[in-house]
């Protein structure tokens, strides 16, 4: 059976991906090709001495089985892409770094990307299409949400529900819940670079800051 994976993206966060996708496929002992999809392209080319091409040109593919990790920042679009997926019969891809560290019960749903030194404790829940990048790590008895981004260096401690969509910024700390009541970062909040997050978030607010506080509209 021929397979062919790919990486959606071909910008910073897609060729930072890309080596972790060839560690992946190593583990498996998996000589499949990786290629780009950039939906900019109007023709194949080479990035990174992989084959890049755009989504129709994947889709004429030759291959009996494709998955795709979609190693796009926004979570918006990760959602929309992982829909056309979806509807091509396309798998979404999950990768990992050869040194994440994975402990006891920590169920990760399809397509997530956990970059170099990521660590995911016990206990925890995570849903599709989750990005953690590098150094960031979820401590016990957290809930993930899908399509949510945690940039470099962020701090997740125990007893913590982040809803979908949320964003949580480089080198972001967020204090441990209980299990009675665990600190929430609401659908779509984004945490800024650096905050420290002491108690729940509202949907769809930004928040900053040491203690971490809401960016008012102006």
């Amino acid at each position: 059976m021929t397979q062919l994976y790919a990486i959606y993206g071909a910008s910073g966060c897609g060729r930072s991906l890309m080596p972790v996708a060839r560690q992946q496929l190593a583990r498996d002992n998996d000589p499949s090709e990786i290629v780009f999809i950039d939906d900019a392209l109007t023709e194949i080319t080479q990035i990174n001495g992989h084959r890049a091409m755009n989504y129709a040109a994947f889709l004429n593919e030759s291959a009996d089985f494709k998955a795709v990790q979609i190693a796009i920042a926004n979570s918006q679009v990760r959602e929309k892409i992982a829909k056309r997926l979806e509807q091509d019969e396309i798998r979404l891809w999950s990768i990992q770094a050869d040194n994440v560290v994975l402990m006891d019960q920590a169920n990760i749903a399809e397509g997530a990307a956990l970059s170099p030194f990521v660590t995911i404790t016990s206990n925890i829940q995570i849903g599709k299409c989750f990005h953690a990048n590098l150094y960031s790590y979820v401590e016990h008895d957290c809930v993930i949400g899908d399509f949510v981004t945690f940039a470099p260096g962020v701090k997740c401690n125990g007893n913590i529900h982040i809803e979908d969509h949320a964003y949580i910024g480089a080198g972001a700390m967020i204090k441990q819940g209980t299990p009675d009541q665990p600190l929430v970062i609401g659908r779509g909040a984004v945490v800024g670079m650096g905050a420290v997050v002491t108690k729940s978030v509202p949907a769809g607010v930004t928040v900053i800051g040491n203690p971490a506080r809401i960016v008012e509209s102006k």
